[in-house]
């Protein structure tokens, strides 16, 4: 009879536990990155909407004119008054990446002619992936007619100035 040590494991106990582990861990990551790459898509488009909403906020109260980024987080630097508050959070103003995404903003040429601020006549934000794969895999962009589009590659949906083509693919 072979003599076993009271309370103790086996090598090759040990070794299927750990092998369960690695069997666990090989189906678990890959689902949680596609639902980490779900959660930073969603919150780009979350903020793709709260810059559309500021902006026309922030068009209402300055003649119809929309503003920069910088203008949304401190209206008392572009000519509102010094009591007035933030269209939008200072992370989304500041422009910094936010969730995986590299965030931009595409003024219009065009002035317009706002009652505090000059202004722009239109404006497209944009969001596209740190890494593509990584932290998203798809690309977003809204403009100031409120339509928001995808890109399946990662890049920037395709833009004209600072308006979205018309052939993108938008987000319901």
């Amino acid at each position: 009879m072979s003599k076993r040590a009271a309370g103790g494991f086996t090598l090759i106990e040990l070794l299927i536990v750990v092998a369960i582990i690695g069997i666990i861990a090989a189906i678990a990551i890959p689902s949680l990155l596609r639902a980490r790459i779900a959660a930073n898509e969603s919150a780009a488009i979350g903020d793709i909407r709260a810059v559309i909403s500021s902006e026309h906020a922030y068009a209402a109260a300055n003649g119809m004119a929309f503003g920069t980024p910088p203008c949304l987080g401190n209206p008392p630097t572009c000519g509102f008054s010094a009591v007035t508050g933030p269209f939008i959070d200072s992370q989304l103003a500041s422009m910094l990446p936010k969730s995986g995404y590299a965030r931009g903003f595409v003024p219009s040429s065009a002035a317009g002619g706002g009652t505090n601020d000059p202004g722009l006549s239109g404006f497209a934000y944009t969001a596209i992936p740190v890494k593509v794969g990584q932290t998203g895999t798809r690309g977003f962009a809204g403009d100031d007619s409120g339509l928001i589009c995808a890109d399946q590659t990662g890049a920037v949906p395709p833009l004209i100035g600072a308006r979205l083509d018309a052939p993108c693919q938008p987000i319901k």
